[in-house]
């Protein structure tokens, strides 16, 4: 496990943000992902009401989980 600013990333995960990056008009893979990661931390520091199974869907309808 790598700690600070470094992420490892499976490279066809990292293959598949960098064209859901572009697609959605971000500048950057770095931009997309840190958007996505904060939102998905605030929804769960917020106690988002959503359950796990609509969360499953709606990452699977994004392309981020299979």
């Amino acid at each position: 496990m790598i700690f600070g600013n470094n992420l490892k990333v499976d490279p066809e995960l990292l293959k598949r943000c960098k064209s859901c990056a572009e697609e959605a008009g971000y500048s950057s893979v770095e931009e997309f992902v840190s958007h996505v990661l904060e939102r998905e931390c605030k929804a769960r520091e917020t106690g988002s009401q959503e359950s796990e199974e609509e969360i499953s869907k709606r990452l699977k309808g994004l392309g981020y989980i299979e």
